[in-house]
């Protein structure tokens, strides 16, 4: 067998695509490895989000080559870079032998067997008529994943912000049929998952065909939750625009929906919001808020925050200081923001100097890191279920799962009973990121 090694950067749906890149080249007699110097074929699956995302992956590139012993080994760069980027990956790293972009990963195997058969460069970055999920086999779908598993369900983006590049890597909005999702939530629960995490680009956007109708999230998660043995649902990642009755609902209604929403807002300045692209206003957002406490008081929030958008002034910055006090967020991430070539955000002249952009994330990540602590605090001597996988802790016997408020819970497991369960632990002590306790069994 030879050996094949992917490293995924990024968001889940980059997860979720290694998973199928994995499952539809091991057919081909490979298995997976966990060193790249031992790989026949090295796949980097690339995100295009963070900054400077192309040259971290160059020189990630130049590590891989220099440590090959085997210079035969295939290398291919998939992924949102790898659309965003195209021929240039070549010119910039000649010794890259395949170029794949995320919607053409079917082709994969394909592109794999051309490569071994020429010198040449192998590239497809191309957005078929037909939908990435209806190429693959359906052997690619719902293995093991363990206790938590991912499953896409929407993809791409039609919203066009001013900062993002998503639109333009992962095209336009797709959704995939919901007797397809149905059937991989199915082979993922019977396979052993207790949880499933829905993904999409805005996966509250969904709008699958069933029977003739057209069904949104809301309703998928209660057609989901209908499958016995799955215990927990989640889903990510949401945009303000596409809120819905039934999702609401949902969470008031439906106890295997999980009651933590991670809905990204990207500042609480109106002008920067307009400036964004992003069609919804920081009051609309706080409203978004209420309606969901109202019907589940116990749901808790995280967020993404881009700091330093051109324009920013320190009176904006100032309106998204105080979105974030009014919310009081269980978890947020915030970046500043780097400007994406091909995009609007990149074009503007008004850029904001970056010691302004560095000393407003601060302030903003002091802020969330408090609210932070007081959430976790707030679990101190609560008894909370939380599933564990098989992530080790950093001592001995302990091991890490996840509460309902995906915070990160580290109990001493010596007899390995908790692994892959549902477990009720009291919490002891609460730490900046994360959960000290003790697991009992009732």
């Amino acid at each position: 067998m030879k050996g094949l090694y992917i490293k995924t950067y990024g968001c889940q749906m980059n997860v979720y695509d290694s998973i199928l890149m994995e499952n539809i080249i091991k057919p081909l007699g490979f298995n997976v490895v966990s060193d790249a110097e031992k790989a026949d074929l090295v796949i980097l699956n690339t995100c295009h989000i963070r900054e400077k995302a192309a040259e971290k992956l160059y020189s990630e590139l130049g590590k891989i080559r220099s440590s090959q012993k085997n210079k035969d080994t295939t290398i291919v760069v998939a992924g949102c870079v790898a659309q965003a980027e195209g021929e240039e990956v070549f010119r910039r790293a000649p010794f890259v032998d395949i170029v794949v972009g995320p919607q053409s990963i079917a082709t994969l195997p394909e592109l794999i067997v051309k490569a071994s058969r020429s010198k040449g460069h192998i590239i497809n970055t191309d957005f078929p008529e037909v939908a990435k999920f209806d190429k693959l086999p359906d052997e690619c779908y719902g293995n093991s994943q363990g206790s938590s598993a991912f499953l896409s369900i929407q993809e791409g983006c039609d919203k066009f912000c001013t900062f993002c590049v998503v639109p333009y890597t992962r095209g336009a909005e797709y959704s995939r049929p919901v007797h397809e999702i149905f059937r991989e939530a199915l082979k993922l629960v019977a396979n052993g998952a207790k949880e499933i995490n829905l993904l999409g680009q805005n996966v509250n956007a969904y709008h699958g065909e069933c029977e003739g109708e057209v069904w949104d999230l809301g309703k998928l998660i209660s057609h989901i939750a209908k499958i016995e043995k799955l215990e927990r649902i989640r889903y990510t990642t949401s945009h303000p625009r596409d809120m819905h009755e039934s999702l609401y609902l949902a969470h008031a209604e439906e106890p295997k929906l999980m009651p933590f929403v991670h809905l990204p807002v990207q500042s609480g300045s109106d002008k920067v919001l307009r400036a964004m692209n992003r069609k919804h206003t920081a009051e609309e957002y706080l409203e978004i808020m209420d309606r969901f406490r109202k019907l589940k008081p116990e749901i808790e929030f995280s967020s993404d925050f881009i700091v330093g958008f051109p324009g920013e002034t320190e009176k904006d910055f100032e309106e998204t200081m105080k979105l974030v006090e009014k919310v009081k967020y269980a978890q947020a991430y915030s970046f500043k923001y780097s400007p994406r070539p091909g995009t609007p955000g990149a074009e503007r002249k008004d850029q904001v100097p970056e010691e302004i952009k560095t000393e407003r994330l601060l302030r903003l990540q002091k802020l969330i890191s408090e609210q932070q602590l007081e959430f976790n605090q707030s679990m101190v001597d609560k008894i909370i279920p939380v599933l564990f996988s098989d992530k080790k802790g950093k001592h001995q016997d302990q091991i890490i799962g996840k509460s309902p408020y995906m915070q990160s819970v580290c109990i001493d497991d010596p007899e390995d009973k908790y692994r892959d369960e549902i477990v009720n632990v009291k919490v002891l002590e609460a730490r900046q990121n994360s959960l000290l306790g003790c697991g009992f069994q009732g």
